[in-house]
């Protein structure tokens, strides 16, 4: 019986145990306990007004939910910030008569990431992403939102591995 409970002890002793640095998620925030996003400023040539207050917030939400860090406004272990470079319109196939048949949507964003605990994981990168829609759909009111929405998702995951992940 001694030997029974022993092991059932040493099996919920490294049950409970874990290095604390990894999530289910695969992020590695190392000794980090916070995390600033920076609000990204909207500097493409084509402005769309509200994108970057909801880029920043996307983001904000996409590392809370899949890390333990604490959102601060300031002097945070982990920083993110830069600025939305390019928002784009462009047509990507015609029809027979010459017109377009599919616009694609492009959103580019310059990303520095500061990590004040291991300052060789800084960066400086470009991360870009695009969405298809019928050309025959204005880019306005639940396009745009569902478009922008698509991008933005895929920019504030792939920002999110290269920070946070080993990918």
């Amino acid at each position: 019986m001694k030997k029974s409970a022993f092991i059932l002890s040493m099996v919920l002793l490294f049950c409970t145990q874990s290095c604390g640095i990894y999530s289910f998620t695969g992020a590695d925030t190392g000794a980090a306990e916070s995390f600033q996003v920076n609000f990204f400023q909207n500097q493409a040539d084509l402005v769309e007004p509200g994108i970057d207050r909801t880029f920043t917030l996307q983001l904000q939400d996409l590392i809370q939910n899949q890390t333990s860090l604490s959102l601060a406004n300031s002097n945070a272990d982990l920083i993110f910030e830069g600025e939305i470079i390019d928002f784009y319109v462009a047509p990507i196939t015609a029809t027979s008569d010459n017109t377009a048949a599919q616009n694609r949507l492009t959103i580019a964003v310059n990303v520095r990431y500061y990590n004040t605990l291991e300052p060789e994981k800084d960066f400086e990168r470009r991360f870009s992403f695009y969405e298809d829609y019928p050309a025959e759909a204005q880019l306005v009111g639940g396009t745009l939102e569902t478009t922008v929405n698509e991008i933005f998702t895929r920019l504030t995951q792939d920002i999110f591995n290269a920070a946070l992940t080993d990918w």
